[in-house]
């Protein structure tokens, strides 16, 4: 691995830049560590150039948000003929959309909270109240409001009184254009990484979540001190199996490769809700992925390098 070149991608035009920035310089670190040699490139103008003329031996992907996970850089990899670690880019653009991730694990046969997903456009031209009205009376509250693609839990707000639904919605309209209205479920957060290890799919521990308010926002995940994690999760051996087999058949049945994270909750009975599935997870000092390699008895440096050597050898296979 130390004659390897390795450009991280981080950065980006997303409002998740910082973030990913920050991600991005904690896993250059690490695979310094192991004596890989490594570059971090923002994703720009210059990023094509750069990818043509200095031709890294693998790229690892770590934006988030836009186009770090809807496909877009990694068509851009794949036109180039450039491995990389990390999901294709046919299977980014599905599983990047949280209404249709959610309708695939629910025809898999699991639990996920009913939803509506409406454009801006149907507000403007049916009436938002109206249309405020019928969300609230088909899946009762409380709900919680967030954009339909995009991470870090921008936009995002539980709306426990229909008073609060219009503030709610401007503010999630301020991240995207549709707005995903999910109703709200009580429970343990749980966050389960998926990894890769020789080919087979394996979910790490699962690390749960404990914010210091009622929702799991960009501010608690991002703000040491403001959330309380615990890893393993405080589950039931049978719960724990249960999170595991959740996140390993979200990571299947929507075709993503390498590395991915599955968001769920754990109500009082021991059921399972599939929340959401992340591409690209956050790998910075408060993100849940390093604290569950970490639990695993691994490290960030040694489950990446693996997977660079991984893509590395799918392009000389091809």
């Amino acid at each position: 691995m130390a004659d390897r070149t390795v450009a991280v991608l981080a950065g980006g035009l997303s409002h998740e830049r910082d973030v990913s920035l920050r991600s991005g310089r904690r896993l250059s670190a690490a695979l310094k560590a192991e004596g890989i040699h490594v570059e971090e490139w923002d994703t720009d103008a210059e990023l094509i150039s750069r990818l043509r003329e200095q031709r890294p031996d693998a790229v690892v992907v770590a934006l988030h948000g836009g186009e770090g996970e809807n496909g877009s850089v990694q068509a851009v990899l794949e036109l180039l003929d450039v491995p990389y670690v990390g999901t294709t880019a046919q299977a980014c653009r599905r599983a990047w959309d949280k209404p249709i991730a959610k309708a695939e694990l629910r025809q898999a046969g699991y639990h996920t909270p009913d939803w509506v997903v409406l454009p801006h456009s149907t507000f403007r031209e049916l009436g938002a109240q109206a249309v405020l009205d019928a969300i609230v009376d088909r899946l009762g509250l409380p709900l919680i409001i967030k954009p339909d693609q995009g991470g870090s839990a921008l936009g995002a707000q539980v709306v426990r009184d229909a008073s609060e639904l219009p503030a709610a919605m401007v503010g999630c309209f301020a991240y995207g254009e549709t707005v995903l209205a999910e109703r709200y479920i009580e429970g343990t957060e749980v966050a389960v990484t998926v990894v890769e290890h020789e080919g087979k799919p394996e979910a790490l521990p699962a690390v749960e979540i404990v914010p210091e308010h009622s929702i799991y926002d960009y501010t608690a995940r991002y703000t040491a001190g403001l959330t309380d994690f615990f890893t393993p999760a405080r589950l039931s051996p049978e719960t724990a199996a249960a999170v595991g087999e959740l996140a390993v058949a979200a990571h299947q049945r929507l075709g993503l490769r390498d590395v991915s994270r599955t968001d769920a909750v754990v109500q009082e009975d021991g059921t399972v809700q599939f929340l959401e599935v992340n591409l690209s997870p956050g790998l910075t000092e408060t993100s849940t992925v390093p604290m569950a390699v970490e639990a695993a008895g691994s490290s960030l440096g040694q489950i990446y390098a693996e997977l660079i050597e991984r893509a590395v050898k799918r392009r000389n296979e091809v």
